[in-house]
């Protein structure tokens, strides 16, 4: 059964909520009504909200009861959370994609949140380990620069790897981020080249950022009906893939083969092969998880891009720009845009779902039918891609 998304709405990840006295229900709240406005939606059937360090930043769990708190609309319409940490986001979505398709519900509001500048910037780091094993692994004191450094150095050793490459990488997103409206570095200079970790330097980090991003999902009946009643183009969830991993990085790379993350390369093919998309020459763009430029890095050749180990002639040849042959995080990704965890995979599928319907502004990547999304959690211990296409 065909799934579709009628549209959906992101929060400026730019904004600040607890410097303006704000706090998570009202990140909520603003994301919820541009979502079911944008989407021309004024009823839902159920609610999933993908939210990953709720308790640790902001002190609030139960957040499946939030949008009907600040809502009053959508009182006793049923709800849940799922926690993946950075694919919650992924996670909800075909959390409510599989209620569609097995007919319990014909039409969903999927929700991506996050407020991390509830802390200071240190404690915010921190808090983000709790994706690792904790107690087994990531003893560095910011776990994720480290784990991301480790895997530029797994590509180093068996390949070699040039930092420009990364910093190509990083550049092209901060790049892209200035079109974008809602992108948190949009007005920011040149990111700072200090060593965080190892390989990784500032300029190679994602963002602390508060945001949420929401989509309305829908079967193929009522998505039919709402085109003929608003006049509005829906996009269609064509294709999908979900791989889960033990925790640590350690046990990953034990398992490595003719990619250094298999498992990763499984998650995008079986998004392909559920699309009947024969390969990566088939997507006219792709939305990337880019917590780190290595996780780009990684990205190009296990999307097929270029033959592993290869990545780094697609940074130099200039397909990835917005105009190239195949056009990565034309919307800044998370590097430019901004990575509020649990809202990432849904503002992913979201800006996807734009391209794909013409209505990505200062970021449309031109002509573009078929989209490609990778949204991964931890070290990928959760990885979730979908193929988006124009209906």
């Amino acid at each position: 059964m065909s799934v579709f998304v009628l549209g959906g709405a992101q929060t400026d990840f730019a904004r600040n909520y607890a410097k303006e006295g704000l706090e998570v229900s009202d990140l909520v709240r603003e994301a919820v009504e541009g979502t079911l406005s944008a989407a021309r939606v004024d009823a839902v059937d159920t609610i999933h909200v993908g939210n990953a360090f709720g308790q640790l930043y902001n002190g609030q769990g139960q957040l499946g009861g939030m949008p009907a708190q600040v809502v009053p609309s959508l009182w006793g319409v049923p709800a849940m959370r799922h926690e993946a940490a950075c694919a919650s986001g992924g996670i909800a979505v075909l959390a409510a994609m599989a209620e569609i398709e097995a007919g319990r519900y014909d039409v969903a509001l999927v929700l991506g949140v996050e407020q991390e500048k509830s802390v200071p910037g240190d404690e915010a780091a921190r808090i983000l380990g709790a994706a690792s094993w904790v107690g087994h692994e990531g003893q560095a004191e910011f776990v994720w620069p480290h784990q991301f450094s480790l895997l530029a150095q797994e590509y180093d050793t068996r390949y070699g790897l040039d930092p420009q490459h990364l910093k190509g990488i990083s550049e092209l997103n901060h790049r892209n981020a200035r079109s974008n409206p809602f992108a948190q570095t949009r007005g920011w200079g040149t990111p700072s080249d200090d060593v965080v970790d190892g390989w990784v330097r500032r300029s190679d980090c994602s963002q602390i950022t508060d945001g949420a991003a929401g989509v309305v999902l829908a079967s193929a009946a009522y998505a039919a009906d709402w085109a003929r009643r608003t006049g509005g183009t829906p996009a269609e969830i064509k294709g999908w893939g979900h791989r889960t991993v033990g925790l640590s990085y350690a046990s990953k790379i034990e398992r490595s083969g003719e990619y250094v993350l298999p498992h990763v390369r499984q998650t995008i093919t079986d998004a392909f092969g559920r699309a009947g998309i024969e390969d990566v020459w088939q997507l006219d763009g792709i939305e990337t998880h880019d917590c780190f430029t290595p996780s780009e890095y990684m990205a190009i050749d296990h999307f097929g891009i270029t033959a592993p180990g290869e990545s780094w002639k697609a940074v130099e040849s200039g397909i990835l720009e917005k105009d190239g042959e195949i056009p990565m995080n034309a919307s800044g990704g998370l590097i430019g845009l901004g990575h509020p965890v649990g809202a990432s995979g849904v503002r992913m599928v979201l800006d996807a779902t734009k391209q794909v319907t013409g209505q990505a502004g200062d970021t449309q990547v031109e002509g573009a039918q078929t989209y490609g999304t990778l949204n991964i959690g931890g070290s990928t211990t959760t990885t979730v891609s979908f193929v988006i296409g124009a209906a």
